[in-house]
């Protein structure tokens, strides 16, 4: 496969301006010449190529701020090619700056945050990397690791970069069935993980054959338990192996920028996790093309609580290292955070819109209790800053004495940037987080397939409800899917699948190459499944999934298509519909009921209706048919957040004629979505009197 940032070279050789289509997209649209200066004032986010696509159409998207090509290392500092090089930069940069913070004490008590340098980390770093090439793991050799955020998860994952191993996240949300499948499928030989996570390791430790030593973080090596010889397997605490390291220093092993840096196994929908494989290039080049977006600086504090086996935080800590962040990690409990906040008093907060919710519910719950005067003062101060932002005017700062300084000290008060990713952010919280915290709040679109970002948002763009523009190491386009009325042409706004090409997408799912090549195709586009649509200026909007899946609120993959299979199985049931979206934490059902079975347990239950439909109504009915689902949902071990939160019961069937089902008698989704909208919209509002946050705010 050629490199698209070469084939992009040879296309734009000869041009020398930027070129934007006219309002007309049809195969003879004509293309206007601007500067660069030009395209900034006039709010242009993305260009798009002279490049005429297999489908005879011109609709292949850059970023505005990279036009003529794409972006590959850091624009400063191109000597940057890997994720070894970034820290080696780091440590050269910023030696005795704080760099990795913690509050948990060694005996598990919580106090003030303790702060190793980066001089420090690199020491720690070269101890952990020579003790596993002392225990005899070679040059691309994968390490797993098992536990949640803290120093040491960096520290080994810095390592592994140093000496050219492969990193491989493990963790639990995906069971230990998972876990034991990922260490096997790629060969892990050490494991690092936490008292908790060695009790799962070791109840099938004799099927993880590859796993010659296990390392265990916060443990003391007296109250490790003694493993068979047979076993094969060494125990060791992290503590020991930093010394052994430390007695035996060896000299970096230092990975190529097309190495392999990472697999990161996603959940996908059904079946086996896949590993997703990313070399050092890909990591690089999607944070090095993120720096033109958006700039942190080295007296900034990040707070990890994200997932550090998700792309999203790993992006968020190479970007860290490069602008020389202090980073302070949470003490492991997402009901503490807000305590953690208050103590840290991080400048950049980083999360996903599940939070962002419970933030704006926190708010509007304290402002709509504290009685009728402070409402009046926080609805005249919010309208007041809201107007005033949105028209690139300064807010008086008199609003932020009298209401917005209390909300920010919340998170510790010095907060100045706000990122969301994992799933869309409702636009009406969006520009409720600028105006209450007063500064930027910046989405993000991509997968781990993607090595992070997509998309991204300008500092300066003011329009919520989108999620920016490409990253400038991407291309993306909207391929047409007819068979869901989405195509290039739609006017006003083109719409089709995002496709992304470019040396930030990744390699292959590893030993895979079935499934890499179904979501890669000849030409290098990546097709990720999801509906776009190109808004004014360049920026994209995400509107649908090409498939049945799609992802709830809190970043958890559904299959609509499995679920209903289950819930079918009740007497209750003759057909139903499955919906959830990335707006919402839950899932929802409308359920076709079979008219006997209600009958017969009405009359059961010596409930009277006038008719069919006054029966599906009663609330009764509806605990009666829930529950049941429930039962069955328990036995066939669904998840938790696959369970259908609240049902719809609906006398009618779905049919053909009525549009609900196609000719071989599958649910037509979007046409039951849009049917049911009412009824959707009805249940949501039902769960939100019990948890504000499950819905989003109209």
């Amino acid at each position: 496969m050629e490199d698209s940032n070469s084939i992009a070279g040879r296309r734009l050789t000869t041009i020398q301006t930027h070129l934007l289509p006219s309002t007309d997209t049809s195969n003879s649209q004509i293309y206007t010449n601007s500067t660069a200066a030009e395209f900034v004032d006039d709010r242009r986010y993305s260009v798009v190529l002279p490049e005429k696509l297999n489908s005879g159409k011109w609709n292949v998207y850059r970023s505005a701020r990279s036009p003529l090509k794409l972006v590959t290392r850091f624009p400063h500092h191109p000597e940057i090619e890997t994720l070894h090089d970034n820290f080696v930069h780091a440590v050269d940069t910023f030696p005795d700056y704080k760099y990795l913070g913690s509050r948990v004490r060694v005996d598990g008590t919580v106090g003030e945050y303790k702060w190793m340098t980066y001089g420090e980390t690199a020491t720690a770093r070269s101890a952990i990397g020579s003790g596993l090439q002392f225990h005899g793991l070679s040059k691309g050799a994968c390490v797993g690791l098992y536990f949640i955020n803290r120093p040491e998860w960096l520290v080994v994952d810095h390592a592994c970069s140093a000496y050219s191993y492969v990193s491989v996240p493990l963790y639990d949300t995906l069971g230990p069935d998972a876990v034991k499948y990922i260490i096997n499928h790629a060969d892990v030989q050490a494991v690092f993980c936490v008292p908790s996570t060695l009790n799962v390791l070791l109840s099938f430790l004799s099927e993880i054959s590859s796993v010659c030593i296990i390392v265990v973080v916060g443990g003391i090596d007296g109250h490790l338990p003694s493993l068979p010889a047979t076993s094969g397997v060494q125990l060791i605490s992290y503590s020991k192996l930093i010394s052994q390291g430390h007695s035996n220093l060896r000299p970096f092993c230092p990975p190529k920028a097309n190495d392999i840096a990472t697999i990161c196994y996603t959940s996908g929908t059904t079946g086996t996790p896949k590993g997703v494989v990313l070399t050092h290039e890909n990591l690089i080049s999607s944070v090095a093309a993120s720096t033109l977006q958006i700039k942190f600086n080295s007296s900034d504090i990040y707070v990890s609580y994200l997932p550090l086996a998700h792309i999203y935080e790993r992006a968020n800590q190479i970007m860290s290292v490069y602008c020389g962040i202090a980073v302070g990690f949470y003490q492991g409990d997402n009901l503490k955070l807000m305590d953690d906040l208050a103590v840290l008093r991080p400048t950049i907060f980083c999360s996903v819109p599940r939070l962002y919710n419970r933030i704006y519910a926190g708010i509007v719950n304290a402002v709509n209790t504290s009685g009728v005067l402070k409402q009046r003062l926080f609805n005249a101060a919010y309208n007041s800053k809201k107007q005033a932002l949105m028209s690139g005017r300064k807010p008086s700062p008199i609003w932020d004495r009298l209401v917005f300084n209390k909300i920010k000290a919340k998170m510790g008060g010095r907060v100045r940037f706000l990122g969301s990713g994992a799933s869309p952010l409702s636009s009406d919280i969006m520009d409720f987080l600028k105006v209450c915290f007063g500064c930027p709040v910046i989405e993000g679109y991509g997968m781990t397939e993607t090595a992070c970002v997509i998309t991204i948002m300008d500092e300066t763009d003011n329009l919520s409800g989108h999620v920016g523009s490409p990253n400038p190491s991407c291309e993306v386009k909207l391929a047409d899917v007819p068979e869901m009325n989405y195509t290039s042409d739609d006017q006003p706004n083109p719409r089709g699948e995002i496709c992304v090409r470019g040396p930030s997408v990744f390699q292959g799912y590893y030993k895979d190459e079935v499934q890499t090549r179904e979501v890669i195709d000849d030409e290098g586009w990546l097709h990720t499944g999801d509906i776009g649509m190109w808004l004014p200026g360049g920026r994209l909007k995400i509107i649908d999934r090409k498939k049945n899946i799609f992802k709830l609120a809190q970043g958890e993959y559904i299959a609509p298509d499995k679920i209903e299979n289950v819930y079918a199985k009740c007497k209750f049931v003759a057909q139903c519909f499955v919906y959830g979206d990335s707006f919402n934490s839950s899932l929802v059902a409308i359920i076709s009921i079979d008219p006997d079975v209600i009958k017969d347990w009405a009359a059961s239950e010596g409930i009277k209706y006038d008719d069919l439909r006054q029966l599906c109504s009663d609330p009764r009915a509806k605990a009666a048919v829930l529950a049941e689902m429930d039962d069955l949902g328990r036995e066939a071990q669904l998840r938790g957040f696959e369970f259908a939160k609240a049902v719809t019961l609906v006398p009618e069937p779905f049919t053909v004629e009525n549009g609900l089902l196609t000719p071989t008698f599958k649910v037509k989704r979007p046409q039951a979505k849009a049917f049911f909208a009412k009824e959707i919209s009805n249940m949501y509002a039902e769960l939100a009197t019990m948890d504000p946050t499950l819905h989003k705010p109209l």
